[in-house]
């Protein structure tokens, strides 16, 4: 259950920021998940829409963003993205589009960002 701990995580970054601004509902939160987080976003939006009930952000719009692994090949010098083996390994295999070395620099695709908050704030 890896996917409930990251979700609870998510949640609690998202509502420590939201009630530090005043915030009285969030509107929509925007989560960057990288292809070697390791974490399968379907899970994860389903747990954050369990673990969200009661809270400022029951009503809120989760998008979730799928961020590419880019890579710097030590062999051809190759930047940008990497080719991703989409078996089901313990560690995603990783390659050079170009000349199919394994021989990488990861530069993005591992990280797990929570991009923007919407929220309401009362009137003034």
């Amino acid at each position: 259950m890896h996917e409930l701990s990251m979700a609870q995580g998510i949640i609690n970054t998202v509502l420590e920021t939201s009630e530090a601004n005043d915030a009285t509902e969030v509107k929509k939160v925007v989560v960057e998940i990288g292809k070697l987080a390791m974490i399968n976003p379907e899970q994860l939006l389903f747990m954050m829409n369990v673990l969200v009930e009661d809270t400022i952000m029951e009503d809120a719009k989760i998008e979730i963003v799928d961020i590419p692994v880019e890579i710097e090949c030590a062999e051809c010098g190759h930047k940008g993205n990497g080719k991703v083996d989409e078996e089901d390994h313990y560690v995603p295999m990783i390659e050079c589009p170009k000349c199919e070395s394994n021989a990488l620099r990861i530069l993005n695709g591992q990280d797990i960002i929570v991009k923007s908050i919407e929220i309401e704030k009362p009137d003034d």
